[in-house]
């Protein structure tokens, strides 16, 4: 049995984008909230919004260990490290105050992109690239509005 490619214009690659689109909605739900919400809010949507940068953070290092334990996979050793670099990044970050915390998590989730920018390709998956800047900008801003706000 072959299987074919996803792609980004195949119907499993259309959902993959709008699951994906979908995901910002919490960043900037919350990212709105921070700067509308009473002080007594506040800090729980702070948190929120670092606990939800750090679940995708988290999610993006997983998905290099899902290409590193492939059988032919390219350079799997930085694949299965640099895996867990956003997981342990990610737990200080929530651990900090919100200013502090979030600016962390936007450049982790930069550093994410310009990871995956670099291995990506090689595991087979220079489609998607447009789509991670897309969620990682939108995703990184709305960090960054999210500490503005505190």
């Amino acid at each position: 049995m072959v299987h074919s490619p996803i792609t980004p214009y195949s119907d499993a690659g259309k959902l993959i984008q709008r699951l994906g689109n979908a995901g910002l909605i919490p960043f900037v739900v919350l990212a709105q909230f921070m700067w509308i919400v009473t002080p007594e809010a506040h800090p729980f949507v702070a948190i929120a919004l670092s606990a939800y940068g750090a679940t995708i953070a988290s999610f993006l290092g997983g998905i290099h260990w899902g290409i590193g334990l492939r059988h032919n996979a390219p350079q799997r050793k930085l694949h299965m490290v640099w895996g867990v670099v956003p997981s342990l990044v990610s737990w200080i970050a929530v651990m900090m105050p919100a200013y502090a915390g979030l600016p962390l998590l936007a450049l982790l989730l930069v550093a994410c992109y310009l990871v995956d920018r670099k291995t990506w390709p090689e595991a087979g998956l220079r489609d998607w690239m447009t789509m991670r800047f897309r969620l990682t900008v939108v995703s990184t801003l709305a960090c960054l509005l999210g500490a503005a706000a505190t």
